[in-house]
């Protein structure tokens, strides 16, 4: 496979996902669809600002690396193997990291609003 195939089939269906998130965020809490962490799930106010932040923040990171690995592919004289994966796993690392530092950030460990 070459290396453009391989970044499209592969940071490329991640980006096409987050494209997904972002357009259709999950409305209700739920086991199936959304950003699903039992902080998350607390209650109806967490969830929709833990789906919102994510999916904003897995938008910017999967096109971040889905442009350096389309940029490796087209630079690069050897086959590609690992190396699109690792902007794969950063996006999504990064994106939770974020999004779990939001929760924190914004939100109790009852669940409540924080005042500022």
């Amino acid at each position: 496979m070459d290396a453009i195939t391989y970044v499209l089939t592969t940071n490329g269906v991640l980006f096409l996902i987050s494209i997904i998130f972002w357009k259709f965020p999950p409305k209700k809490i739920n086991n199936l669809y959304g950003y699903r962490t039992p902080k998350a799930m607390q209650n109806q106010q967490i969830w929709d600002f833990a789906n919102t932040t994510f999916n904003q923040a897995f938008l910017k990171y999967s096109g971040f690396g889905f442009l350096a690995a389309l940029l490796l592919a087209s630079i690069t004289k050897v086959a590609l193997r690992w190396e699109p994966m690792i902007f794969v796993a950063l996006s999504i690392i990064v994106s939770i990291i974020t999004t779990e530092r939001a929760i924190n950030e914004n939100f109790t460990d009852e669940g409540k609003r924080k005042k500022k």
